[in-house]
């Protein structure tokens, strides 16, 4: 009957007790508060607090791995894509996460977010897809440097897709393909200056001496005779001619 009537004394003593002793992982760190003012950070390991005038806030120092969702970005060259990343962040000072701003999380999120528009809206698309070590770097240190006041240390930015949509897709493969063909085309015409350049340079020394020529003529029938073909019709030089007719004369 006695322990019937302590039983509510039990109870209160029970939650009271339950409310002052905290214990925290090695990677979390409490934020005591003491009749609403910041007291001090304390754990990891046994917390005792002074219940009603002392309240404590959890926070997790680990790193954490946020999404940042597909966002429209129009880049210096006028086209639209839809870019998401993925940034990793910790928080290193827990007075000023819990202090200095409500919700780091969703702050930081918010943050990454316009930041992610900002810079890559100052780039061209082919920036973005051959940059990326670049930008990642740029915002990244954007905001680290904006959350410091926040006790947070963004350790990395990794732009994970450029997504575009099948209008400029299929632009961007005609842009391609023009310029593969100009490629082929100013390929083709190096190749034909120099043809033409081999070609001046062989006329000049067979020109040099005429018993080149008439050798190179020889040679020409050699080939032609070597085809199967009945008949065979082939010019014969006037040089060759008058050099036959001018032995008979002196004969």
């Amino acid at each position: 009957m006695n322990i019937i009537l302590y039983l509510p004394a039990i109870v209160l003593f029970a939650a009271i007790l339950f409310s002052a002793v905290k214990i925290l992982r090695e990677y979390e760190r409490g934020v005591v508060f003491q009749l609403g003012r910041f007291f001090k950070v304390k754990g990891p390991g046994l917390i005792l607090l002074i219940p009603i005038v002392q309240q404590m806030v959890r926070v997790d120092l680990r790193t954490i791995v946020m999404d940042v969702p597909p966002q429209d970005v129009i880049s210096r060259d006028n086209v639209s894509v839809q870019v998401n990343a993925v940034v990793y962040f910790r928080v290193i000072d827990p007075q000023k996460a819990i202090i200095n701003v409500e919700h780091f999380y969703e702050a930081t999120s918010q943050l990454a977010q316009t930041t992610l528009r900002s810079v890559l809206g100052q780039h061209d698309l082919d920036e973005m897809l051959a940059e990326r070590e670049k930008l990642n770097d740029d915002i990244r240190n954007i905001l680290d440097s904006q959350t410091d006041a926040w006790g947070i240390k963004v350790a990395n930015v990794e732009i994970k897709r450029v997504d575009l949509n099948e209008i400029m897709v299929r632009a961007i493969a005609r842009q391609a393909e023009a310029e593969r063909l100009r490629r082929a085309k100013v390929i083709h015409a190096e190749g034909e200056k120099q043809a033409a350049a081999a070609l001046v340079e062989a006329a000049r020394l067979l020109g040099g001496d005429p018993r080149a020529i008439q050798l190179r003529y020889l040679q020409t029938l050699t080939e032609i005779a070597g085809e199967k073909s009945s008949t065979i019709v082939f010019p014969l030089p006037i040089d060759v001619i008058e050099k036959l007719l001018s032995r008979r004369d002196d004969s």
